[in-house]
């Protein structure tokens, strides 16, 4: 299993793992439907009442969709396959809280899961970038989610800088995206803390307000989802480019910085 699920039927919170730290818990398209069925089995768990995410190992919380995973797209700019848009709670109708707890790297497709949670703890040398412009691809719905938790300018600079400028856990933040830093290590525990508090409210009470809460960003987000699948189709270059432009990253020398 790619996704580990472990349940504290005493606390009310799930831990839900990515378990690939070989491959920088990058998401395969196994690991994409086992995120769906874990979100849609705790709609029908009572003893689940808030829910943390993580990703095993130091290195990476989550590195987006894994490189070797091949998603056929059709000839359309009106049409695009992308697995990434089932692995959050909210795409499963799951409202039950869910809390990220982030180590290491969280890039690129990460800001599906980090968009749909309701906040994230990071340990204090987390790192967060976008590296969709360097590798010629558009960044449509990850800009969309991180436009609804951070400042335009700041969204625009990670979207931009692609991996030239990673994001620190406290600039994330100052700016955000991140509700609380710890240090490396106890970002696990931290989300925990809160994920149980927050089981030991009623629960229909604590739903009611994620939907509600989450209700407040619904319009804009339909607006941009609806012109994503068109800009991406007319952006990006094409998948061999991408691969070129993927494969030479560690031969054109450039520095990231960590802002």
């Amino acid at each position: 299993m790619s996704v580990r699920v472990e349940r504290d039927e005493k606390t009310g919170v799930a831990v839900v793992t990515l378990d690939r730290p070989e491959r920088l818990n990058a998401i395969d398209l196994v690991t994409a439907a086992q995120l769906a069925d874990a979100w849609r089995d705790f709609r029908f768990d009572d003893t689940v009442r808030a829910v943390v995410l993580t990703g095993a190992g130091a290195k990476a919380f989550c590195t987006g969709i894994d490189r070797a995973t091949d998603v056929p797209q059709p000839p359309s700019p009106y049409s695009t396959d992308d697995p990434l848009l089932t692995v959050g709670p909210k795409a499963n109708d799951l409202w039950k809280p869910v809390i990220a707890a982030v180590r290491g790297m969280a890039c690129g497709g990460a800001f599906y899961l980090l968009g749909e949670a309701e906040f994230v703890v990071a340990g204090e040398s987390a790192t967060f970038f976008d590296p969709h412009t360097t590798y010629g691809m558009v960044s449509a719905y990850e800009t969309a989610l991180l436009a609804q938790r951070m400042p335009y300018g700041e969204v625009a600079r990670m979207a931009l800088l692609g991996t030239a400028e990673r994001m620190s856990a406290r600039r994330a933040y100052e700016v955000g995206l991140v509700s609380e830093v710890t240090p490396d290590g106890a970002e696990l525990a931290g989300a925990l803390r809160a994920a149980e508090v927050i089981a030991g409210s009623p629960t229909e009470a604590v739903q009611g307000t994620v939907r509600a809460l989450w209700a407040t960003k619904e319009a804009a987000r339909a607006q941009a989802y609806a012109q994503a699948p068109h800009l991406i189709a007319l952006g990006n270059l094409p998948v061999e480019r991408q691969a070129e432009l993927f494969e030479d990253r560690g031969k054109r020398g450039a520095e990231f910085r960590i802002r």
